[in-house]
């Protein structure tokens, strides 16, 4: 482990974008392809932003009609109030994946009311049931022709937000599964995919588009839309190489940030979405990226994990793993412990400030989906087809659930269960001799304190 505070590296990484001061604001929105439509009444004014700044067992935005991927914009996956059973047993399952397609699976995400679940899955569908998995209803959208969904729905009152492999952003009714509305991908300038989660703040949803050819521009645009009506009010196309993370937003510093496939983390000022700095290490940055204390957390295919000071970009301290980190990784505000999966098949424990490690716990196989923290324990899925349940303070483990396909979901305590997605059980996919076969569907899961 290096530890930096100036913002050079004891690896000498000197890259093409490492590192831009807020001097070169003005210089770099005038390249940057950073455009507000005109005519739609979008505002960016900053002096009239004065949120209300949280404590981190709440969350953002500060309203109970709203629930989102790793409960809020901060993307801390904490869930302060949940306490994980001693020990569980599967309540129920339902067939949901049956894609041959190795991204992480979209989460299932509880509706504001607590009262049904929305699953989507990667065949295009959007499924809603009850805690205790009755069906209330399933429909089949746009994304059903591509590789459906991989994000997670924000839900605000009666309405859930999620972009498609088609290109779309969709809104629909989460009590009927009505559509509400859809902007197709023509609308986003011939986007082909949309993998991360929609961030909300204010009438307004920033989510994050892929386009075809990485090495060409654009290949990745941050857009802001009209949660209303779906219609694009603003749009950054500096991004390069198709990027997957979701969009954070951090209030207490005014800046919003995501990470992408070309290995830069970009940062904007909230809300005048005025470019501040970026941040670019060695390889794809596609976990997203955790905001706590003025740090912004972000784990690279180069094998280190960052933080970064949100105020300017500069490298505070890094981890090094040894492998791939693509993990969305979880935060304890409370002990200032940060915990990420690694490809190096390990669940790392960091403190906040420092860096260091705390413990380190083998969990069988690669982690690439989200790390969740609760109460005791960190929930986090493995390729070995496991969902383990990790003590917090200590890394040991207390019981693991074996699945059908690897557990790359979030897994989302509620009420006293946990939900989570895996991907279905596919032979062939990684030999190019072979036919891809889906073996068995993938499922969605409820997990309940053992009887």
């Amino acid at each position: 482990m290096s530890e930096s505070g100036d913002g050079s590296s004891e690896r000498g990484r000197v890259g093409r974008r490492r590192f831009l001061g807020s001097a070169g604001t003005a210089a770099v929105a005038a390249l940057a392809g950073c455009t507000s439509l005109p005519g739609l009444g979008y505002d960016r004014d900053q002096s009239s932003f004065d949120p209300e700044i949280l404590p981190y067992d709440e969350t953002y935005p500060p309203r109970d009609d709203v629930t989102m991927f790793r409960r809020g914009t901060r993307r801390l996956g904490y869930y302060p109030d949940a306490v994980v059973p001693q020990s569980v047993d599967v309540e129920w399952s339902i067939p949901m994946n049956e894609i041959g397609h190795t991204a992480a699976k979209s989460s299932p995400r509880p509706t504001p009311a607590g009262d049904r679940l929305i699953i989507p899955d990667d065949t295009g569908k959007l499924h809603a049931v009850t805690p205790d998995g009755e069906r209330q209803w399933t429909t089949e959208t746009g994304a059903s022709t591509s590789l459906g969904f991989h994000g997670t729905p924000t839900i605000v009152g009666d309405t859930g937000y999620i972009g498609g492999y088609d290109g779309s952003m969709y809104a629909f009714d989460v009590r009927s599964g009505e559509l509400v509305w859809k902007t197709s991908n023509w609308r986003l300038h011939g986007a082909i995919a949309i993998g991360s989660s929609p961030a909300y703040w204010d009438g307004v949803l920033y989510v994050v588009a892929e386009y075809n050819y990485p090495w060409q521009e654009p290949s990745g645009t941050m857009w802001a839309l009209d949660a209303e009506t779906g219609r694009p009010l603003w749009h950054d196309d500096r991004l390069w190489g198709m990027p997957h993370p979701s969009t954070a937003i951090d209030p207490a510093t005014e800046r919003m940030l995501t990470g992408s496939n070309d290995g830069v983390c970009y940062c904007w000022e909230f809300p005048s979405l005025e470019p501040v700095w970026e941040f670019e290490t060695d390889a794809e940055i596609k976990g997203t990226i955790p905001t706590y204390e003025g740090g912004a957390f972000v784990g690279s295919w180069d094998g280190y994990f960052y933080r970064l000071d949100l105020e300017d970009g500069s490298e505070e301290w890094s981890f090094e793993t040894g492998a791939v980190t693509m993990s969305n990784p979880g935060i304890d505000p409370d002990s200032g412990v940060v915990y990420v999966g690694s490809d190096n098949q390990h669940v790392h424990a960091l403190d906040t400030e420092t860096g260091e490690e705390l413990w380190s716990t083998y969990v069988g196989g690669h982690v690439i989906g989200s790390l969740t923290v609760t109460a005791d324990a960190v929930l986090v899925g493995s390729y070995d087809t496991n969902l383990y349940a990790l003590e917090k303070d200590t890394g040991d483990v207390r019981w693991t659930v074996s699945n059908i396909g690897h557990v790359t979901s979030e897994a989302v305590p509620h009420d006293g269960r946990i939900y989570y997605a895996e991907r279905a059980d596919i032979s062939g996919y990684w030999n190019d001799d072979a036919e891809t076969v889906v073996e068995t569907p993938g499922h969605a899961y409820c997990l309940a304190p053992e009887s």
